[in-house]
């Protein structure tokens, strides 16, 4: 089942947000100062490529640096990625079929906004 999502996320929006994600982390990797952002840009790419069977967990211990990462990420890049992620949704929802769909585009927007401090691990239920 997962696998299946997973195919027809990645024909119905799953490539687009991948290419964002991708460029935002380009973009941050031309200064030395926001390497760390571009790097959470390309772990997030991976997870927006191929997201079924895969869930968002907090690392333990993440410190003081990573909430004021977060924060400044928020401002530049956090908010403009969610917004993308809200028009796919939409977009998907129209259909039955990419209701589902919808909701992982929904679930995404948490480490969109906020990646530092967090890990992607392989979940635990069938979505």
């Amino acid at each position: 089942m997962r696998t299946l999502l997973n195919i027809i996320w990645v024909l119905f929006g799953g490539w687009a947000l991948f290419l964002e994600y991708l460029l935002a982390g380009l973009i941050a990797c031309l200064l030395v100062v926001t390497i760390p952002a571009g790097v959470a840009c390309f772990r997030i790419a991976v997870y927006a490529l191929w997201p079924f069977g895969r869930e968002v967990v907090p690392v333990p211990g993440a410190g003081v640096m990573s909430g004021a990462a977060n924060v400044i990420w928020f401002l530049v890049a956090g908010l403009w990625l969610a917004l993308g992620h809200v028009a796919t949704a939409v977009a998907q929802a129209v259909t039955i079929i990419g209701i589902p769909l919808a909701v992982a585009n929904i679930k995404m927007i948490p480490v969109t906004c906020f990646p530092f401090g967090k890990r992607v691990v392989p979940g635990r239920g069938i979505l």
